[in-house]
């Protein structure tokens, strides 16, 4: 059996990218049966202030509802946390009750794996005003046009998984091809909910998935039979 540290969950930021997060963290363990699997604790708070009006507007910062969020996570017994929005690692220096698993860091590393000469984000306001990809990148980042990305994301949040909606997404990963991406990270965890590597013709990087197989990787134990 598997040996895990507990995993604590920042989640909401929306709903359905956590709910994806958690499908990611099952899917991504080899199990026999359901204690072969890690604990994991979610808090999954879709009223943490907008990170996008706060980084845009100077509208109430997140920082303290995420702080709070991490402490109350790591008080149930998390030893790890994660946290599948990008947009809210903007303010990740808030969350300190635990060591923190960066979906930035594991986006990015999957990104260099291939090599690229550049890579493109689908990304919205806050990640890309706060340049989250941009800064911890050696290589430059191309940033996906915000009045196309945005609305994208709008309408997945409120359901929409129309072909139209795709395409907009799909559209504009092929701008950023042709404007020289080796590689793009669907860096909202809305726009995996939707785009998929057949859409992309290049590596396409889904953040969430990327962070949840980042997560396993540090919520995992030696085995205590091969120890």
């Amino acid at each position: 059996m598997a040996v895990w540290r507990t995993i604590g969950v920042i989640g909401g930021m929306g709903p359905a990218a956590t709910a994806a997060f958690m499908a990611h963290l099952v899917a991504g363990v080899t199990a026999t049966q359901d204690n072969d699997h890690p604990r994991v604790l979610i808090d999954s708070n879709p009223h943490v202030p907008d990170r996008n009006a706060a980084a845009l507007t100077g509208a109430a910062s997140p920082g303290p509802a995420l702080a709070a969020m991490a402490a109350a996570l790591a008080g149930q017994g998390a030893h790890i946390l994660a946290m599948p929005c990008n947009a809210a690692h903007g303010w990740a220096d808030a969350i300190t009750a635990a060591p923190f698993v960066s979906m930035i860091d594991a986006a990015l590393a999957e990104a260099l794996a291939h090599g690229p000469r550049s890579i493109g984000v689908l990304a919205v306001g806050a990640t890309l005003a706060l340049d989250l990809y941009g800064r911890a990148c050696p290589v430059p980042v191309l940033a996906g046009d915000l009045a196309v990305v945005q609305p994208c994301v709008d309408a997945i949040k409120a359901g929409d998984r129309s072909a139209a909606t795709r395409a907009g997404l799909a559209d504009e990963a092929a701008r950023l091809v042709a404007a020289g991406a080796d590689v793009i990270i669907a860096a909202c965890t809305e726009v995996p909910l939707l785009l998929r590597q057949d859409d992309v013709t290049v590596p396409l990087i889904d953040s969430t998935a990327a962070l949840a197989r980042a997560t396993l990787a540090a919520a995992r134990l030696p085995d205590k039979a091969s120890s």
